[in-house]
Protein backbone atom coordinates (compact mmCIF):
# COMPACT_ATOMS: atom_id res chain seq x y z
CA UNK A 1 0.00 0.00 0.00
CA UNK A 2 3.08 2.38 0.55
CA UNK A 3 4.63 1.57 -2.57
CA UNK A 4 1.53 3.18 -4.62
CA UNK A 5 1.28 5.65 -2.18
CA UNK A 6 4.60 6.74 -3.05
CA UNK A 7 3.64 6.41 -6.99
CA UNK A 8 0.98 8.07 -6.75
CA UNK A 9 2.72 11.33 -4.63
CA UNK A 10 5.79 11.22 -7.16
CA UNK A 11 3.08 12.52 -9.42
CA UNK A 12 1.66 15.45 -7.13
CA UNK A 13 3.42 18.81 -6.34
CA UNK A 14 3.77 18.90 -2.44
CA UNK A 15 5.89 21.77 -2.50
CA UNK A 16 5.17 25.71 -4.39
CA UNK A 17 8.15 28.32 -4.43
CA UNK A 18 10.10 30.24 -6.42
CA UNK A 19 13.98 31.69 -6.24
CA UNK A 20 14.54 34.29 -8.80
CA UNK A 21 18.04 34.19 -9.93
CA UNK A 22 17.92 37.40 -12.53
CA UNK A 23 17.35 41.04 -11.66
CA UNK A 24 15.09 42.10 -14.46
CA UNK A 25 11.87 38.77 -14.01
CA UNK A 26 8.76 40.51 -13.12
CA UNK A 27 6.49 37.39 -13.38
CA UNK A 28 7.01 33.43 -13.66
CA UNK A 29 5.15 30.68 -14.17
CA UNK A 30 5.45 27.65 -11.45
CA UNK A 31 6.29 24.88 -13.79
CA UNK A 32 4.37 21.86 -12.24
CA UNK A 33 5.41 19.78 -15.58
CA UNK A 34 1.08 18.66 -15.80
CA UNK A 35 0.99 17.20 -11.75
CA UNK A 36 -1.78 18.60 -9.78
CA UNK A 37 -1.26 20.01 -6.51
CA UNK A 38 -1.34 17.86 -3.35
CA UNK A 39 -4.27 19.45 -0.75
CA UNK A 40 -1.82 20.32 2.05
CA UNK A 41 0.83 21.45 -0.13
CA UNK A 42 3.53 23.94 1.18
CA UNK A 43 3.65 26.89 -0.59
CA UNK A 44 6.34 29.66 0.05
CA UNK A 45 5.99 33.35 -0.92
CA UNK A 46 9.18 35.42 -0.25
CA UNK A 47 9.49 38.80 0.26
CA UNK A 48 8.87 41.22 -2.33
CA UNK A 49 6.84 38.36 -3.99
CA UNK A 50 3.31 37.61 -4.48
CA UNK A 51 1.65 34.27 -5.80
CA UNK A 52 -1.91 34.09 -7.54
CA UNK A 53 -3.68 30.77 -8.59
CA UNK A 54 -5.34 31.01 -11.61
CA UNK A 55 -7.75 28.31 -11.88
CA UNK A 56 -9.14 27.71 -16.03
CA UNK A 57 -8.30 30.92 -16.95
CA UNK A 58 -9.85 32.91 -14.20
CA UNK A 59 -7.79 34.55 -11.28
CA UNK A 60 -8.56 32.91 -7.93
CA UNK A 61 -6.57 33.04 -4.84
CA UNK A 62 -3.59 35.77 -3.68
CA UNK A 63 -0.87 34.67 -1.48
CA UNK A 64 1.56 37.74 0.13
CA UNK A 65 4.47 36.58 1.66
CA UNK A 66 4.83 33.72 3.96
CA UNK A 67 4.74 30.45 4.41
CA UNK A 68 0.88 28.55 3.66
CA UNK A 69 -0.52 24.79 4.04
CA UNK A 70 -3.00 24.80 1.22
CA UNK A 71 -6.32 23.67 2.30
CA UNK A 72 -9.69 25.16 1.72
CA UNK A 73 -9.70 27.47 4.56
CA UNK A 74 -7.08 29.96 2.37
CA UNK A 75 -8.70 29.20 -0.67
CA UNK A 76 -11.87 30.66 -0.74
CA UNK A 77 -11.97 31.88 -3.97
CA UNK A 78 -10.59 28.19 -5.83
CA UNK A 79 -12.98 26.44 -3.22
CA UNK A 80 -15.89 28.39 -4.80
CA UNK A 81 -14.97 28.01 -8.25
CA UNK A 82 -14.46 24.36 -7.89
CA UNK A 83 -17.49 23.75 -5.74
CA UNK A 84 -14.89 21.94 -3.20
CA UNK A 85 -16.87 20.92 -0.03
CA UNK A 86 -15.25 21.87 3.52
CA UNK A 87 -12.21 19.61 4.09
CA UNK A 88 -11.59 18.67 0.78
CA UNK A 89 -8.42 16.44 0.07
CA UNK A 90 -8.60 15.73 -3.43
CA UNK A 91 -5.68 17.02 -5.58
CA UNK A 92 -6.07 19.43 -8.13
CA UNK A 93 -5.19 21.27 -11.52
CA UNK A 94 -4.13 25.55 -10.99
CA UNK A 95 -1.69 27.79 -12.36
CA UNK A 96 0.65 29.37 -10.21
CA UNK A 97 2.52 32.68 -10.99
CA UNK A 98 5.16 34.36 -8.86
CA UNK A 99 5.12 38.13 -9.19
CA UNK A 100 7.95 40.08 -8.28
CA UNK A 101 6.73 43.23 -6.76
CA UNK A 102 10.59 44.78 -5.69
CA UNK A 103 11.63 48.15 -7.30
CA UNK A 104 13.29 48.09 -11.02
CA UNK A 105 15.66 50.33 -10.64
CA UNK A 106 18.08 52.21 -12.77
CA UNK A 107 15.73 52.69 -15.79
CA UNK A 108 16.53 55.25 -18.88
CA UNK A 109 13.84 57.55 -20.43
CA UNK A 110 14.53 59.80 -23.44
CA UNK A 111 13.06 61.44 -26.47
CA UNK A 112 14.43 59.99 -29.44
CA UNK A 113 13.11 62.84 -31.53
CA UNK A 114 12.20 66.79 -30.24
CA UNK A 115 9.31 67.18 -28.05
CA UNK A 116 7.41 70.76 -28.44
CA UNK A 117 6.58 73.03 -25.87
CA UNK A 118 4.43 76.56 -25.79
CA UNK A 119 7.02 79.39 -24.04
CA UNK A 120 5.40 82.58 -23.11
CA UNK A 121 8.43 84.18 -23.90
CA UNK A 122 10.02 82.27 -26.92
CA UNK A 123 6.68 80.64 -28.30
CA UNK A 124 7.08 77.14 -29.81
CA UNK A 125 10.39 75.78 -28.65
CA UNK A 126 11.71 72.33 -29.61
CA UNK A 127 13.23 70.46 -26.79
CA UNK A 128 14.95 66.63 -26.22
CA UNK A 129 15.01 65.33 -22.39
CA UNK A 130 16.28 62.38 -20.71
CA UNK A 131 16.62 60.65 -17.55
CA UNK A 132 16.15 57.88 -15.25
CA UNK A 133 12.71 56.28 -13.34
CA UNK A 134 12.10 53.13 -11.21
CA UNK A 135 8.87 51.32 -10.68
CA UNK A 136 6.57 48.10 -8.98
CA UNK A 137 4.20 46.21 -9.23
CA UNK A 138 1.41 47.44 -7.19
CA UNK A 139 -1.67 45.83 -8.13
CA UNK A 140 -0.55 41.70 -9.38
CA UNK A 141 -4.10 41.51 -10.40
CA UNK A 142 -4.41 44.03 -12.55
CA UNK A 143 -1.07 43.54 -14.64
CA UNK A 144 -1.64 39.98 -14.67
CA UNK A 145 -5.10 40.79 -16.49
CA UNK A 146 -3.37 44.35 -18.73
CA UNK A 147 -0.02 43.05 -19.20
CA UNK A 148 0.64 39.76 -18.74
CA UNK A 149 -1.48 37.85 -20.43
CA UNK A 150 -0.89 33.81 -20.55
CA UNK A 151 2.71 33.87 -21.24
CA UNK A 152 5.31 31.71 -18.92
CA UNK A 153 7.84 34.69 -18.24
CA UNK A 154 7.95 38.20 -18.16
CA UNK A 155 10.77 40.92 -17.87
CA UNK A 156 11.39 44.44 -17.71
CA UNK A 157 11.77 44.74 -21.03
CA UNK A 158 8.33 43.19 -22.00
CA UNK A 159 7.11 46.67 -20.57
CA UNK A 160 10.09 49.28 -20.52
CA UNK A 161 9.00 50.17 -24.26
CA UNK A 162 5.30 51.04 -23.37
CA UNK A 163 6.65 53.11 -20.39
CA UNK A 164 9.39 54.82 -22.25
CA UNK A 165 6.30 55.77 -24.94
CA UNK A 166 4.16 56.91 -22.36
CA UNK A 167 6.93 59.01 -20.59
CA UNK A 168 7.77 60.72 -24.01
CA UNK A 169 4.02 61.19 -25.25
CA UNK A 170 3.05 62.79 -21.69
CA UNK A 171 6.62 65.09 -21.66
CA UNK A 172 5.01 67.92 -23.75
CA UNK A 173 1.83 67.90 -21.12
CA UNK A 174 3.79 67.70 -18.44
CA UNK A 175 6.45 71.11 -19.27
CA UNK A 176 3.63 73.49 -20.35
CA UNK A 177 1.52 72.26 -17.25
CA UNK A 178 4.06 73.10 -14.94
CA UNK A 179 4.44 76.82 -16.12
CA UNK A 180 8.34 76.32 -16.09
CA UNK A 181 9.74 79.13 -18.66
CA UNK A 182 11.84 77.24 -20.80
CA UNK A 183 14.77 79.40 -19.52
CA UNK A 184 14.51 78.55 -16.25
CA UNK A 185 14.10 74.54 -17.19
CA UNK A 186 17.70 73.41 -16.08
CA UNK A 187 17.66 75.25 -12.71
CA UNK A 188 14.48 73.54 -12.43
CA UNK A 189 14.80 69.75 -12.68
CA UNK A 190 14.10 68.43 -9.20
CA UNK A 191 10.45 69.86 -9.33
CA UNK A 192 9.96 68.98 -13.24
CA UNK A 193 10.68 65.83 -11.80
CA UNK A 194 8.30 65.63 -9.20
CA UNK A 195 5.82 67.20 -10.88
CA UNK A 196 6.32 64.31 -14.00
CA UNK A 197 6.14 61.80 -11.26
CA UNK A 198 2.29 62.88 -10.14
CA UNK A 199 1.28 63.66 -13.52
CA UNK A 200 2.29 60.18 -14.46
CA UNK A 201 1.19 58.30 -11.63
CA UNK A 202 -2.34 57.45 -13.00
CA UNK A 203 -0.92 56.14 -16.13
CA UNK A 204 1.58 53.54 -14.64
CA UNK A 205 -1.61 52.72 -11.99
CA UNK A 206 -3.81 51.09 -15.40
CA UNK A 207 -1.64 49.02 -15.54
CA UNK A 208 -0.91 47.50 -12.15
CA UNK A 209 2.23 49.65 -11.82
CA UNK A 210 3.43 52.02 -9.37
CA UNK A 211 6.03 54.78 -10.73
CA UNK A 212 8.60 54.68 -7.51
CA UNK A 213 10.74 57.90 -8.86
CA UNK A 214 11.46 60.20 -12.10
CA UNK A 215 14.24 61.94 -12.47
CA UNK A 216 15.23 64.24 -14.68
CA UNK A 217 19.12 64.26 -16.01
CA UNK A 218 18.89 66.97 -19.01
CA UNK A 219 17.10 69.12 -20.82
CA UNK A 220 18.85 70.31 -24.30
CA UNK A 221 17.02 73.55 -25.25
CA UNK A 222 17.79 75.11 -29.05
CA UNK A 223 20.44 76.85 -29.88
CA UNK A 224 18.40 80.16 -30.09
CA UNK A 225 16.97 80.01 -26.66
CA UNK A 226 20.56 79.10 -25.67
CA UNK A 227 21.99 82.24 -27.18
CA UNK A 228 19.19 84.12 -25.52
CA UNK A 229 20.18 82.90 -21.87
CA UNK A 230 23.92 84.48 -22.92
CA UNK A 231 23.17 87.67 -23.54
CA UNK A 232 20.82 87.54 -20.62
CA UNK A 233 24.43 86.60 -18.98
CA UNK A 234 26.23 88.95 -20.78
CA UNK A 235 23.75 92.15 -19.88
CA UNK A 236 23.81 91.45 -16.87
CA UNK A 237 27.48 91.70 -16.51
CA UNK A 238 27.32 95.28 -18.26
CA UNK A 239 24.59 96.21 -16.00
CA UNK A 240 27.43 98.11 -14.17
CA UNK A 241 29.77 99.96 -16.36
CA UNK A 242 32.55 100.22 -13.61
CA UNK A 243 32.75 96.89 -12.94
CA UNK A 244 32.69 95.50 -16.85
CA UNK A 245 35.56 97.97 -17.38
CA UNK A 246 37.82 96.23 -14.47
CA UNK A 247 36.30 93.22 -15.82
CA UNK A 248 37.80 93.63 -19.49
CA UNK A 249 40.85 95.01 -17.85
CA UNK A 250 41.59 92.08 -15.81
CA UNK A 251 40.59 89.53 -18.27
CA UNK A 252 43.20 91.49 -20.69
CA UNK A 253 45.97 91.14 -18.43
CA UNK A 254 45.53 87.15 -17.91
CA UNK A 255 45.67 86.97 -21.45
CA UNK A 256 48.91 89.11 -22.05
CA UNK A 257 50.65 86.83 -19.00
CA UNK A 258 49.48 83.83 -20.95
CA UNK A 259 51.00 85.12 -24.48
CA UNK A 260 54.99 85.67 -25.29
CA UNK A 261 54.07 89.28 -25.80
CA UNK A 262 54.74 89.93 -22.46
CA UNK A 263 54.38 93.86 -21.32
CA UNK A 264 53.84 94.69 -24.66
CA UNK A 265 51.04 92.55 -25.36
CA UNK A 266 49.70 92.88 -21.76
CA UNK A 267 49.56 97.14 -22.24
CA UNK A 268 47.65 96.31 -25.63
CA UNK A 269 45.23 94.25 -24.16
CA UNK A 270 44.75 96.35 -21.10
CA UNK A 271 44.32 99.85 -23.81
CA UNK A 272 41.61 97.81 -25.69
CA UNK A 273 39.97 96.77 -22.50
CA UNK A 274 39.61 99.98 -20.78
CA UNK A 275 39.04 101.71 -24.34
CA UNK A 276 35.97 98.85 -24.85
CA UNK A 277 34.57 99.58 -21.56
CA UNK A 278 34.94 103.69 -22.27
CA UNK A 279 32.97 103.60 -25.61
CA UNK A 280 30.05 101.74 -23.99
CA UNK A 281 29.66 104.06 -21.21
CA UNK A 282 29.78 107.17 -23.78
CA UNK A 283 27.27 105.03 -25.77
CA UNK A 284 25.20 104.79 -22.89
CA UNK A 285 25.60 107.70 -21.54
CA UNK A 286 25.26 109.57 -24.53
CA UNK A 287 21.94 108.03 -25.31
CA UNK A 288 20.79 109.51 -21.54
CA UNK A 289 22.15 113.01 -22.59
CA UNK A 290 20.35 115.54 -24.90
CA UNK A 291 23.18 116.62 -27.86
CA UNK A 292 25.76 119.43 -27.03
CA UNK A 293 24.84 122.58 -28.52
CA UNK A 294 26.70 123.57 -31.52
CA UNK A 295 29.82 126.22 -30.68
CA UNK A 296 29.53 129.72 -31.61
CA UNK A 297 30.68 131.06 -34.61
CA UNK A 298 33.56 133.74 -33.73
CA UNK A 299 33.60 137.60 -35.08
CA UNK A 300 35.33 140.46 -35.35
CA UNK A 301 34.32 144.22 -36.56
CA UNK A 302 34.01 145.25 -39.99
CA UNK A 303 36.86 147.76 -40.43
CA UNK A 304 34.69 150.08 -42.30
CA UNK A 305 31.57 149.16 -40.82
CA UNK A 306 31.95 148.22 -37.18
CA UNK A 307 29.46 145.12 -38.24
CA UNK A 308 30.06 141.86 -36.96
CA UNK A 309 32.01 139.51 -39.54
CA UNK A 310 32.76 136.32 -39.07
CA UNK A 311 36.93 135.65 -38.28
CA UNK A 312 38.25 134.73 -41.66
CA UNK A 313 35.89 136.65 -43.54
CA UNK A 314 37.66 138.45 -46.72
CA UNK A 315 34.85 141.04 -47.50
CA UNK A 316 32.04 142.66 -44.96
CA UNK A 317 28.25 141.26 -45.48
CA UNK A 318 27.06 144.93 -44.49
CA UNK A 319 28.80 147.21 -46.97
CA UNK A 320 31.16 144.92 -48.69
CA UNK A 321 34.34 146.50 -47.50
CA UNK A 322 37.92 144.29 -48.07
CA UNK A 323 38.47 143.01 -44.57
CA UNK A 324 42.25 142.35 -45.69
CA UNK A 325 44.91 143.77 -43.45
CA UNK A 326 47.49 146.38 -44.55
CA UNK A 327 50.75 146.85 -43.63
CA UNK A 328 52.38 149.47 -41.40
CA UNK A 329 53.49 152.50 -43.39
CA UNK A 330 56.88 152.63 -41.35
CA UNK A 331 58.57 148.88 -41.17
CA UNK A 332 55.90 147.48 -43.72
CA UNK A 333 55.04 144.73 -41.61
CA UNK A 334 51.13 142.79 -42.08
CA UNK A 335 48.76 144.40 -39.81
CA UNK A 336 45.48 142.88 -38.51
CA UNK A 337 41.93 145.08 -40.05
CA UNK A 338 41.14 147.46 -37.75
CA UNK A 339 44.59 147.93 -35.86
CA UNK A 340 45.38 151.90 -35.52
CA UNK A 341 48.97 150.91 -34.10
CA UNK A 342 52.14 148.54 -35.54
CA UNK A 343 52.56 145.36 -33.13
CA UNK A 344 56.36 145.63 -34.41
CA UNK A 345 56.88 149.58 -34.23
CA UNK A 346 54.74 151.12 -32.70
CA UNK A 347 54.16 153.79 -35.15
CA UNK A 348 50.14 155.07 -35.53
CA UNK A 349 48.23 154.22 -38.68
Amino acid sequence: MSFFKKIISSQLVDVIEWTDSSANTMVHRYESNGKEIMMGAQLTVRESQVAVFVNEGRIADVFQPGRYELSTQNMPVMTALKSWKYGFKSPFQAEVYFVNTKQFLDLKWGTSNPVMMRDAEFGMVRLRAFGIYSFRVQDPVVFLKEVFGTTELMTVEGVEGQIKRTIVSALSDIIAQSKIPALDLAANYEELGQFALNALAPRFLSLGLKLESFVVENISLPQEVEQAMDRRTSMGVVGDLNKYTQYQAAEAIRDAAQNEGGAAGMGAGLGAGMAMGQMMQGAFQGAQQTAPAQPQTQTVPCVSCAAPVAAGSKFCPECGASQAGSACKDCGKPLAPGAKFCPECGAKQ
